[in-house]
């Protein structure tokens, strides 16, 4: 808290001292009745923070959730010009070619046998700005434009298979906790796992990006993942759920802690410089495409919400869709580069998105921030611009550079009709209930944590803790570090004793925490 006058006496300090008391109560326990009403910005309450409206517990994420919407329009409206998230990237073109025939469950063209699609990938790290260190710890971003023959369609995904949390209602407030302090302009672990704390579902992501995964050698060496399920449909209609795994054919590599250091000391644009110099000696790098294929009746198989985005799908096998190959450098990295505009919304008939409650946010979220952070017309820019032409009566706007001609900027119309096919139609979904604000029937937030590290090598189990152990120390407030200890421990006791040791804290009252936790 920022004070505007010097304290001159002892009463002035001591209810200073009481309303700094006051408003850190309220941030360590936000839920109690002595804590401020949340509203939305007309003023009005809100009755729920956590949980988007869907159309029953499983369903789609409504429209009128206002609350849902103007969160993500005000968070994509933070930061001029760059990106709130993913600012700092680096981008090549290439090619993909489709090798499998997969027209039983999808229809959608990029995957025809021997189809040869042209693309442009952008690598990223998540929270840190532009220009900053590319060995920082961080999930990568690994978003790819396929310019298809009808339309293109971005597949937006990040180098680890699953994400912090499973709602976007909670993302501005995820990010705002990850980014610099508003006081201080310095990432605080005090805040991130002060917002942690209350988000159990986060401890698979933490566990898998504090381990060396979080700091990959190079964006070459590491895999991409569509992180959520989306649908497939074939030319009859039928929907499958599917999960997207770019394997890379460089192998994954990562850097130690002491490796990210001695890097970032000599090259913190390490990352970018081994791609751009890879392709230049035409060592062109190599990702093969998979996804993993459920019935919709298969869904309520596993023991947790298949749709959750924190969660993988272990025993599904996995189908080989094609290669991607990375083969030209930009010309122009602000043209190509940072003026490309990924969204998941940017979909092609047979890929439609799943009842995900992250992914229905991203959906609206994604294209909006690009439309604010670009203009209207965003997919006019050579980058974006759909290798078919784009027909429809969007028009003007800032920076429009499209040709319109004639009277007719509406539809229907006899005087210059368009057409439409019914083929083309959204996948149909059946409902029921009522719609509702409340979490999943099924969160299990910590078995898979615990899975993740169980298999990794004795050697990296210990850099895993050796680097959660770095920050998690850090964070002065008792309430936090221990409720944080107790997921990591209820995800695995060896797990949470050895990071209970390296912090100096008390195992035995982690461990009576754990025992508290439902999962």
């Amino acid at each position: 808290m920022m004070m505007t006058t010097q304290l001159r006496t002892s009463g002035e300090r001591g209810a200073a001292s009481s309303a700094i008391a006051f408003a850190i109560a309220a941030l360590i326990s936000p839920f109690t009745s002595a804590a401020p009403q949340l509203t939305r910005d007309n003023g009005a309450p809100l009755g729920d923070n956590q949980n988007s409206q869907t159309a029953g517990q499983n369903g789609p994420t409504l429209l009128q959730d206002v609350h849902l919407l103007q969160k993500l329009q005000r968070f994509d409206r933070e930061r001029i010009p760059d990106r709130v998230v993913h600012a700092r990237g680096t981008g090549a073109h290439g090619v993909f070619v489709a090798s499998s025939d997969v027209s039983a469950l999808t229809r959608a063209k990029v995957f025809t046998k021997g189809t040869e699609t042209p693309v442009f990938v952008r690598f990223s790290t998540v929270i840190h700005g532009n220009h900053s260190p590319e060995t920082l710890r961080d999930p990568r971003g690994f978003a790819t434009k396929f310019y298809t023959g009808e339309g293109n369609w971005d597949l937006v995904g990040n180098n680890l298979p699953i994400f912090f949390i499973r709602d976007a209602v909670k993302f501005p407030d995820m990010v705002h906790s990850l980014k610099p302090a508003p006081e201080t302009n310095v990432q605080d672990p005090n805040r991130f796992f002060d917002f942690f704390s209350h988000q159990p579902e986060s401890t698979h992501m933490l566990t898998q990006v504090y381990s060396d995964l979080g700091t990959p050698k190079g964006y070459r060496f590491m895999d991409g993942n569509g992180v959520h399920a989306y649908k497939f449909v074939n030319a009859a209609g039928t929907v499958n759920y599917v999960k997207f795994h770019w394997k890379s054919l460089q192998g994954i590599q990562s850097l130690t802690g002491p490796e990210a250091s001695a890097v970032q000391g000599k090259d913190f644009n390490h990352a970018t410089n081994d791609l751009v110099d890879a392709i230049k000696r035409k060592e062109f790098p190599r990702w093969e495409l998979y996804v993993q294929v459920l019935k919709p009746a298969e869904l309520g198989k596993f023991d947790f919400d298949a749709l959750d985005a924190t969660k993988i799908w272990p025993g599904v096998p996995e189908t080989k869709l094609g290669t991607m190959t990375l083969n030209r450098n930009p010309a122009n990295i602000f043209q190509e580069t940072e003026q490309s505009a990924f969204a998941p919304s940017n979909l092609v008939p047979g890929i439609e998105p799943s009842e995900d409650k992250l992914l229905q946010g991203r959906v609206f979220s994604y294209a909006d921030t690009q439309m604010y952070r670009l203009g209207p017309n965003a997919l006019q820019l050579p980058i974006n611009q759909p290798r078919v032409a784009a027909v429809n009566h969007h028009q003007d706007g800032a920076m429009n550079a499209g040709k319109r001609a004639g009277n007719v900027n509406y539809e229907p119309s006899r005087q210059s009709p368009l057409a439409v096919n019914p083929d083309f139609k959204s996948s149909q979904l059946p409902l029921s209930g009522s719609t509702v604000q409340q979490r999943i029937a099924k969160p299990q937030n910590f078995r898979q944590a615990g899975e993740f590290y169980r298999s990794l090598p004795a050697q990296q189990q210990k850099n895993l803790v050796a680097n959660l152990a770095g920050d998690l120390g850090q964070v002065k407030d008792e309430e936090v570090r221990y409720m944080m200890l107790s997921y990591f421990y209820k995800a695995d006791a060896a797990y949470g004793t050895a990071l209970a040791a390296a912090l100096g804290d008390k195992v035995a009252q982690v461990a009576s925490r754990a025992a508290a936790l439902a999962d």
